[in-house]
């Protein structure tokens, strides 16, 4: 029998599921998220083994989503000293690399950046030649100052990334190979700013996620577990272990995206809302075509505004750990939470806390069973009008996210999923606002361990196609190859890559005739 194993990292809890080859579920389980995660997720592993009783030579795929890289970058700790390059000059030197980035995060990254000659224009001509001179000076710069990491942002890259590639030769000539050199054509897509952001972010991570990848590829080898290791990316599938090293910020907002795959699985919807209901937060996202629908706008990311392909997602904080208090005579929900420490911290396990489970309890509607550690009564001397109040709070916090996340004023389906969404009275399903109807389905508790496992590995490109010299057809082509390739370049079946969605914008104010071409490709792992 062969069988898939998905984790899922939360704030509180780290989840782990077994399913069949066909996608039937086999069993999993809730373990305590850990601070350094990799110990929570080998703990996750060795529970969904003993529970299911699962061979572990039987597993032939472990999809991980992760949150290592997010916090390395929240918390300002274990990232590499980034070397910035823009390739622009003369222009290009009005708004510096990281200009407004928060100082501490900057200060952790190195905060220094070099500028060379070269660039291109929005339809790929040449707007200045590439300095290779200057660069191998700003190489023996990197070396001298032992710098961990290198960043290569070209104006107008996403069009021709020639100029690049070739920086980043050029750099290898004198630095080696042993230094991560991240390309932002790469990653991130037209706007140079946001994806210079991005490319710094993610050499800043590199070696963050080479030793996660380690940890956890050890950690299957001494259970016997030779299976394929994936990472969950940002836009619900996955990326080989390889990947993951080289384009880690790939993988910061992997938890709701896998949440949201998940919902449209346990359903059968390809068109829906998710609310994912946490330790945390409550993030609404919106299922299209069954994958999670991208970010049309920039992203902040640890203060930072990038581009690269991130979910749409609407966060507020009203999560299961969530603290609720009385302000000035008003109840509120969040936004800080007791996430993992809930078990000693939370009112019905004996802490002083109040959260948002606390209150659940407190009202009757909720029930949490196999934990010896909890005790309802505890809850009881909590006011009923403090806990009618919190209630109607946390109704109110879910209906909002949902008009939120919605483009239109039509109800629409909405899945409730994840751990913490026994908070969400049942007596209110069918009446919330901006819902057609609401459903919880089997086993909704591990939606996001499931849409990890499940995951397809998919590519994306993003970038402008002048057509002067060649038709739309012809651009069109070119752009579902390189989408194809990607994927493929991911870990994807070549045989059974398909194309899952064309996003095209002519562009009138260009003096040429131009069109944004977005493509995606994705297909089941190889």
């Amino acid at each position: 029998m062969t069988l898939k194993l998905g984790i899922d990292v939360g704030s509180t809890h780290t989840d782990a599921v077994i399913l069949s080859a066909r996608n039937e579920f086999v069993g999993a389980v809730k373990t305590p998220t850990t601070p350094d995660v990799t110990t929570g997720v080998v703990n996750g592993l060795d529970a969904v083994l003993q529970k299911t009783g699962a061979d572990p030579s039987e597993v032939k795929l472990a999809a991980i989503g992760t949150t290592h890289c997010i916090n390395a970058i929240v918390e300002r700790r274990r990232l590499a000293k980034v070397a910035a390059i823009r390739i622009s000059l003369p222009a290009g030197v009005g708004v510096e690399p990281m200009i407004d980035w928060p100082e501490d995060l900057k200060e952790a990254v190195g905060g220094t950046y070099f500028a060379v000659e070269g660039g291109y224009e929005y339809d790929g001509r040449e707007f200045n030649r590439l300095d290779t001179s200057k660069l191998r000076e700003i190489g023996r710069t990197i070396v001298e100052k032992k710098f961990d990491a290198i960043s290569i942002t070209g104006q107008f890259s996403p069009v021709r990334n020639d100029q690049e590639v070739e920086a980043a030769e050029t750099l290898r000539g004198v630095v080696g190979d042993e230094i991560p050199v991240s390309l932002s054509h790469e990653i991130g897509i037209i706007g140079l700013i946001e994806r210079e952001n991005a490319a710094i972010l993610n050499s800043a991570t590199v070696e963050v996620a080479k030793a996660a990848a380690r940890a956890l590829e050890e950690a299957l080898e001494r259970r016997a577990i030779r299976a394929k290791l994936f990472f969950s990316q940002n836009d619900g599938t996955l990326m080989s272990v390889e990947y993951a090293k080289r384009y880690p910020v790939l993988t910061i907002l992997s938890g709701p995206t896998n949440s949201i795959r998940g919902a449209g699985f346990l359903t059968g919807l390809n068109e829906t809302v998710v609310v994912d209901i946490g330790g945390t937060t409550t993030l609404a996202g919106i299922l299209v075509k069954g994958f999670p629908r991208q970010s049309s706008s920039a992203v902040e990311v640890g203060g930072v505004r990038t581009n690269f392909r991130m979910p749409d997602l609407v966060s507020m904080g009203n999560g299961g750990g969530s603290v609720v208090r009385k302000v000035d005579g008003r109840v509120t929900i969040g936004p800080d939470s007791v996430g993992y420490s809930i078990v000693t911290k939370g009112i019905a396990w004996g802490g002083s806390t109040v959260t948002a489970t606390d209150v659940a309890l407190a009202d009757g509607y909720a029930e949490i069973s196999g934990d010896p550690r909890v005790d309802v009564s505890r809850t009881k001397k909590l006011e009923k009008e403090f806990v009618k109040s919190a209630v109607s709070k946390i109704v109110e916090n879910v209906e909002k996210s949902i008009d939120m996340i919605k483009t239109s004023r039509e109800s629409m389906p909405v899945v409730l999923v994840g751990g913490g969404g026994i908070i969400l009275p049942g007596s209110h399903y069918d009446k919330l606002k901006g819902s057609a109807r609401v459903i919880r389905p089997p086993n909704f508790q591990f939606a996001n361990a499931i849409g990890a496992a499940i995951s397809q590995v998919s590519g994306e490109i993003d970038r402008v196609f002048s057509l002067e010299h060649q038709s739309r057809d012809e651009a069109l082509k070119q752009a579902k190859q390189m989408a194809s390739d990607k994927a493929i370049q991911a870990g994807a079946d070549p045989e059974r890559v398909q194309i899952v969605d064309i996003d095209e914008v002519f562009l009138a104010y260009l003096p040429s005739n131009a069109a944004r071409i977005r493509v995606k490709a994705a297909g089941p792992l190889k």
